[in-house]
């Protein structure tokens, strides 16, 4: 069996990557779980999969791992120093990084250097640190392989084909919990409002993103990073059904699309399986003689500024998408905290893009200090609208 991280593993990624393995036996040998606080649910994971390692950013909560595994044969570590350390000194097959934004930067960094393929779901890792990224992969041989559901479909649909041959790359979006909702409606929307996004399943975070279309323009940067398409040729559309995951056009007219039901079970499976496909249950099977009517329209950015923010920051190129990303990760604690309004996101964001000192071509070094002094500025720009 070929050997297996799971960074996130508590979260929605992880435990989605875990039901897949327990439906999938011994296809994979899980040897690291890492994850931030929940110990509890790790404790449960480490008595199913038996992990050699068990990896949580806070201490206190890997204390409390480690008095309740003291029977089990498992190794139990604190910090993302830590972490990395065990990526990069130990050899894994593969990677699946499903932790939150920016957080992943250095673990995967560390996985790479070290040989292992990557199943992606961190996307801020590319938007931040495309450039390195994808040359660090090709020189250590290293695939990375998509996890989002979009990019997911647009590796799928480019399998056995050239980038040379793609006209433009559709990235399709739900629109979210907020879809046609008009600016004085979400005033005064509340996170437990953003967070329930009407067809998929996912943490909180990258739910706040879908309702702000903030997930769509980091997509476009991870996309632009992962087949080596120009930004200008990628375009979202709205697709409220989430039946179509993203479509890839053909320089002759063709258009390949992947459909799907909308389940992030079904990207990392084929992931984990490619170049191969495991058998699937019969709830990944779409309906045919009873699926909605599927329909499109263009993003509204006027209510949703968050995309064309992102795309500013591509346009700009440098460190400004590390700005944009690691920024909007700070304006989604807040605004889960209660601290900051929905509206308040884009407002901050762009302030941040503008202050935030402006690097052309950022080495792994120069990228860390640009995180840094986002996270500070955009804690201090907040504060300070209290």
């Amino acid at each position: 069996m070929r050997s297996l991280a799971v960074l996130g593993s508590t979260g929605s990624i992880g435990t989605q990557t875990l039901s897949v393995l327990c439906r999938n036996p011994g296809q994979y040998n899980v040897q690291l779980l890492g994850a931030n606080t929940n110990w509890r649910l790790m404790e449960e994971q480490i008595r199913a999969f038996r992990p050699r390692w068990a990896v949580l950013a806070d201490e206190r909560a890997a204390g409390q791992l480690q008095a309740r595994v003291a029977d089990l044969n498992v190794e139990v570590l604190a910090g993302e120093r830590a972490l990395a350390g065990l990526l990069a000194s130990e050899r894994f097959d593969i990677v699946v990084a499903g932790m939150v934004g920016h957080s992943g930067l250095l673990p995967v960094i560390s996985a790479i250097k070290s040989g292992a393929d990557i199943a992606l779901a961190n996307k801020e890792v590319l938007v931040m640190a495309g450039h390195l990224v994808t040359a660090l992969c090709r020189q250590q041989g290293v695939t990375l392989l998509p996890l989002d559901s979009e990019h997911s479909a647009i590796f799928q649909c480019l399998q056995g084909h050239s980038s040379k041959d793609v006209k433009r790359l559709l990235l399709t979006a739900s629109g979210g919990p907020f879809l046609g909702k008009s600016l004085d409606q979400l005033a005064n929307v509340t996170p437990a409002q953003a967070v329930k996004h009407p067809n998929w399943k996912m943490g909180a975070k990258i739910s706040v993103d879908s309702a702000s279309l903030m997930n769509k323009g980091l997509e476009i940067i991870e996309a632009s990073w992962l087949f080596g398409i120009s930004p200008e040729k990628i375009d979202v559309l709205v697709h409220p059904q989430s039946i179509i995951h993203s479509m890839v056009e053909f320089n002759d007219g063709a258009v390949l699309a992947q459909l799907g039901i909308p389940s992030m079970e079904l990207p990392i499976q084929y992931a984990l399986s490619w170049p191969r496909r495991w058998p699937g249950p019969d709830s990944y099977f779409l309906d045919w003689l009873n699926l909605p009517s599927l329909s499109f329209s263009q993003p509204d950015t006027v209510t949703f500024p968050c995309l064309e923010l992102a795309k500013a920051a591509i346009r700009q190129g440098g460190n400004s998408p590390a700005v944009l990303s690691t920024a909007n990760d700070i304006c989604v604690e807040y605004f889960l905290a209660g601290k900051l309004s929905f509206y308040g996101i884009p407002r901050v964001i762009e302030r941040m893009l503008a202050v935030v000192p402006w690097q052309a071509s950022p080495d792994l070094s120069s990228i860390i200090q640009t995180m840094e002094s986002t996270i500070r500025e955009t804690r201090n720009f907040i504060e300070s609208m209290e």
